[in-house]
Order: C-alpha cells, then structure tokens, then sequence
C-alpha cells in the first residue's frame, strides 16, 4: 500500500515538472514573437500561428492550457503589449500594475 501511494505521488511530481517545462516552452514562443513584433512587427501573428498549428497546441496543452481561441485572442494581446515575460511575471511590474488600477479606479 506505501509503495503505491509513494509511487502515485513520484508520478504525480514528474508530471508537475513536465508541466512546468512546457510552460517555459510557452514563455519562451512568446519572448520569440515579442522580439518578432519589435524587428518585423509581426509579433501577433506569429504567435497565433504558432499557436494554431499542430505542434503549438501539442505544447499549450502539455503546458496545461487549453489550446481555443480564446487563448491565441490573449496570446495575441500579450505580444502586442511587447512586455517580456521575465518582466511581466516580476514582483516590480505586478505591483506597478496594481498601483496604475488603483489609481483608475480612484
């Protein structure tokens, strides 16, 4: 009985770190089509190409996204903002982001 909740929860592990690493893949198309969108201006596009074809929802849904259109729509926006992903995912640019709504709403 341990040996099979101690083996569930390695495979439950290994699955989390592949999620992970698909993510990164992810990340990694997106800081590719934001340098695309700011040498070509083609970044949007790129992305939702990427993210239509075959091999791009193979990636998003080992990545745990769901491959629809909704989510190439907020990929697209995401490229169009040209924010990297390493500075979108700071704490700097998360609290900026916060005092900027802030201050909207006020």
């Amino acid at each position: 009985m341990v040996d099979f909740v101690d083996g569930n929860a390695f495979n439950w592990e290994q699955g989390q770190r592949a999620r992970k690493l698909f993510a990164a893949v992810v990340l990694a198309a997106l800081d590719d089509a934001i340098a695309d969108d700011k040498k070509y201006g083609n970044g949007p596009e790129q992305i939702a190409r990427w993210a239509r074809s075959r091999d791009g929802r193979e990636v998003l849904s080992c990545a745990g996204i769901d491959p629809n259109e909704r989510v190439v729509k907020g990929l697209m926006e995401f490229v169009s903002k040209g924010v990297r992903t390493s500075v979108a995912l700071s704490r700097e640019e998360s609290e900026r982001r916060q005092v900027a709504l802030q201050a909207e709403a006020a």
